[in-house]
């Protein structure tokens, strides 16, 4: 038995009456497509809004350009037997690879609901695309980030703030970006929802996809709800261990600033010129003085050792 969703032949020129794709950047063409089929994307900018001949349902997605991440914002005015998009400049990536789905499954280019499947699982899989980029990206700052960890270089030299400064920048990049997935698949799952009402039960099998298709972008949801986890355990890991260096450091001259103190203390008493000191005139003055700025220096240090803070 064929299944009705691909025993059909992919025609160019009746996609062409079903979708109407309109470039953000060409304001001429927006205007007579206005004028000649009633769509206003000015109407509801940024949220879902219905009227008598269109469903608007906006998303923002984010495209992967080699290394390059981008924003993109898509509007859909979904008619019952047009599809019309407002979308980035061509040429838009995402689109070709819904052309690409609707060629394998023709029937899918015939009707505006079957398109608009096809685009959203195009910007569904972009997005997952995109997901897994940043994982990359935090995979290749694993050495970076065991170092951070650890507090030292391979060369055995202790990890600063200012070493780490470019790792951090990177991870909060990353961060950004995933946070910005997660945004995107909450705008994809609404649009495919009211895409699922509209279809209803008039069509078993594109209703029966748009469920997957359902599924698939709660998945990538929750990829990206565990990449944000793991960027943000990555950066606390860092900054804790930063933050424990530099307690080290603080508590080291705090320990010095401890042990010279009394010594300092006593230097300044003996420094001062006043008429007459006892002391002067002792046979053994200057050993007395000496042995007792090494006691003040030493009990201090005795303290703090019996108390554990040099550990």
């Amino acid at each position: 038995m064929t299944h009705p969703i691909i025993d059909r032949k992919f025609d160019p020129a009746t996609l062409r009456r079903v979708w109407i794709r309109l470039p953000d950047t060409d304001e001429a063409l927006i205007t007579a497509t206005g004028e000649a089929t009633g769509v206003d994307f000015t109407t509801a900018p940024g949220r879902v809004w219905e009227t008598d001949d269109f469903t608007y349902l906006p998303v923002r997605v984010n495209v992967r350009d080699g290394d390059t991440i981008r924003r993109a914002d898509v509007t859909f005015a979904l008619g019952d037997h047009r599809l019309i998009t407002l979308h980035p400049g061509e040429p838009f990536a995402p689109f070709d690879k819904a052309i690409a789905k609707m060629r394998r499954n023709p029937a899918l280019a015939t009707g505006a609901h079957g398109v608009m499947y096809a685009l959203l699982w195009a910007l569904n899989e972009t997005a997952e695309r995109v997901i897994d980029h940043a994982s990359d990206v935090l995979e290749t700052m694993s050495d970076e980030i065991a170092q951070a960890t650890n507090g030292y270089t391979d060369a055995g030299r202790e990890i600063g703030v200012t070493d780490m400064q470019d790792t951090i920048a990177r991870m909060n990049e990353a961060e950004e970006i995933v946070s910005q997935c997660q945004e995107s698949q909450l705008l994809l799952a609404r649009a495919a929802r009211h895409l699922r009402a509209e279809v209803g039960t008039g069509d078993p099998d594109l209703a029966g996809l748009i469920d997957i298709l359902l599924a698939d972008i709660d998945g990538v949801k929750q990829h990206a709800g565990f990449e944000h986890d793991k960027v943000r355990y990555l950066q606390q890991a860092i900054m804790t261990s930063l933050d424990v260096k530099q307690n080290q450091i603080v508590k080291i001259f705090t320990i010095i600033t401890a042990v010279f103190l009394p010594p300092t203390l006593i230097a300044t008493f003996y420094g001062m010129n006043f008429t007459h000191m006892p002391e002067l005139s002792w046979l053994h003055g200057f050993e007395i003085t000496t042995a007792l700025t090494l006691v003040a220096a030493l009990i201090p240090l005795w303290y703090i050792k019996r108390k554990g803070w040099l550990r």
